[in-house]
């Protein structure tokens, strides 16, 4: 005769098939609810709009490079907070899971992937120890309440060569007192400035096709040997309502900076300045295509340095051609809405 089975069989329980290998105890139970939880009807149809807007994210991070700029200069906008699109992988990420919908958890990894092939170099630490020259760039804020105090600070980074940017009129004598200690060769061209522990010659101002002078060059004769050092300070940006990211000064100006940095004859080239764009903004080719980022090639994280109460973007840039860069970060704020950057740089 066979004997009845008990009533707490699976079956009998809650009227399912047990999950293929849910163990019994406490543990199998669990492992069985969470898959039913999982495994609802329709997660594969589920989700749509969420996978939709992850393909779209995708797309707009893998191709950002063919958003066009004919309006608004929207490519340039995108480009300028890129980083920032990875934010939104998490919050699709949480409302796939919300939603129990398969389709939208394997979208979601097509942006995931594609944002951590754009920048996930940065997130990890990339300064290595060495280098012989330490270089420094600050766009300082004509409206800044305490000139003496960001002197202070800039002192104290112990750089070898410091540039200056948005230097007003009324407070230049004021900055080259402050700083003539420390850095015995200083010049001042229009609203920039360039002050230095080594000799300088060369200096002349770089005409970026403004109307008045707002970058500079000049050859730095170093212990190790001579460093051709540009100042710059682009035209600002800005995002309006009716006109979108309007750039075109700035763009002009950064083209004509490239050519004069394409011509330069030293084989040791530094840039520094507010170029008020990112490394990944196309309108700033001609001098980014060929100088690399301190920040890209030996800085640890993104290193934004704009604006300095919560900096969403690296617009104040150290760039460099025939150097090598060792390390390069961010200061703590000053007076200023920027925040200061530097970089220890190894030359040849």
């Amino acid at each position: 005769m066979t004997q009845a089975h008990s009533s707490t069989d699976a079956t009998e329980d809650d009227g399912t098939e047990p999950y293929p290998g849910a163990a019994s105890g406490v543990r199998g139970r669990f492992t069985a609810g969470f898959l039913r939880w999982w495994r609802p009807r329709g997660m594969w149809r589920r989700g749509t709009v969420t996978a939709a807007v992850a393909v779209l994210l995708a797309f707009l991070l893998f191709l950002h490079a063919d958003v066009p700029n004919r309006i608004g200069n929207l490519g340039s906008l995108l480009e300028t907070f890129l980083p920032w699109l990875g934010l939104l992988v998490p919050v699709l990420l949480a409302v796939a899971v919300v939603r129990r919908s398969a389709t939208a958890l394997i979208a979601v990894l097509l942006p995931a992937v594609v944002w951590i092939n754009l920048f996930g170099g940065l997130i990890g630490g990339k300064s290595k120890p060495g280098g012989d020259l330490t270089v420094l760039t600050h766009n300082v804020n004509a409206g800044n309440p305490d000139p003496d105090g960001t002197a202070r600070d800039l002192i104290a980074a112990r750089a070898d060569i410091v540039a200056l940017e948005e230097l007003p009129d009324s407070e230049q004598a004021r900055y080259a007192r402050d700083l003539a200690a420390a850095y015995p060769y200083h010049s001042l061209q229009g609203t920039v400035g360039l002050w230095s522990k080594y000799p300088m010659h060369g200096v002349r101002p770089v005409d970026i096709k403004m109307g008045w002078t707002r970058a500079m060059r000049a050859a730095v004769s170093t212990p190790h040997g001579q460093v051709a050092v540009y100042v710059a300070h682009l035209p600002s940006v800005r995002v309006k309502f009716d006109a979108g990211f309007t750039a075109g000064q700035r763009d002009q100006a950064a083209e004509a900076l490239g050519q004069a940095i394409a011509s330069e004859p030293l084989e040791s080239v530094v840039l520094l300045g507010d170029l008020n764009g990112t490394m990944n903004d196309r309108a700033l080719a001609s001098v980014t295509s060929q100088m690399r980022s301190t920040q890209g090639a030996a800085g640890n994280g993104f290193g934004f340095s704009w604006p300095a109460s919560f900096p969403m973007a690296r617009i104040d840039q150290i760039l460099v051609r025939g150097v090598d860069p060792r390390s390069s970060w961010t200061l703590p704020k000053t007076g200023s809405d920027h925040l200061p950057v530097a970089a220890r740089l190894q030359l040849p």
